[in-house]
């Protein structure tokens, strides 16, 4: 199992609304729980992986509740085209991993950006920490930043949109 499917099968049970999923196949051990608000997700346990899990197992538990789903996000897929279109001449940037969000490098150091810093292709934005590795993201564009949309040291999902840029 590869990082994709883990991350595949994170943003799935945090979907679906179970509160934890045990999987093990082989030598991989994985918990995942969601916290209340669904927005904390965790892998407790992975074991170092020996064999390749079947991948019929995934697919079977996503086809089953695969109708909520559907239902489900249909107002926030709204929530978002109301608000891409006032962002419109803005370029969003979005995480590209699952982790925590920090917008500093350490504590005791200043933030990366500001509301109102012009940046340029390369400076780096933030850090996502996952799975104990700080990981710094860098920006695409030059602009100036709009708008931070996360707070610090909170949990980011896949492709989350994290900073407005405007980019003239």
């Amino acid at each position: 199992m590869d990082l994709k499917e883990i991350q595949n099968l994170i943003k799935f049970v945090a979907k679906s609304g179970a509160s934890e999923v045990k999987l093990e196949t082989g030598d991989v051990k994985i918990t995942i729980k969601t916290g209340s608000d669904e927005k904390e997700t965790t892998i407790v346990q992975q074991m170092p992986m020996g064999g390749q899990m079947p991948q019929q197992m995934p697919v079977q538990q996503q086809q089953t509740p695969q109708p909520a789903q559907e239902n489900a996000p249909a107002p926030a897929a709204e929530d978002k085209k109301t608000s891409d279109e006032d962002n419109s001449n803005y370029v969003t940037i979005k995480s590209p991993i699952i982790g925590t969000f920090y917008r500093k490098p350490s504590p005791d150091k200043p933030t990366f950006v500001e509301v109102g810093d012009s940046i340029k292709e390369g400076d780096v934005l933030c850090v996502i920490e996952a799975m104990k590795l700080f990981n710094e993201i860098e920006s695409e564009v030059s602009g100036k930043i709009v708008k931070v949309l996360v707070d610090d040291a909170s949990p980011v999902e896949f492709d989350q949109p994290l900073f407005l840029v405007d980019p003239s």
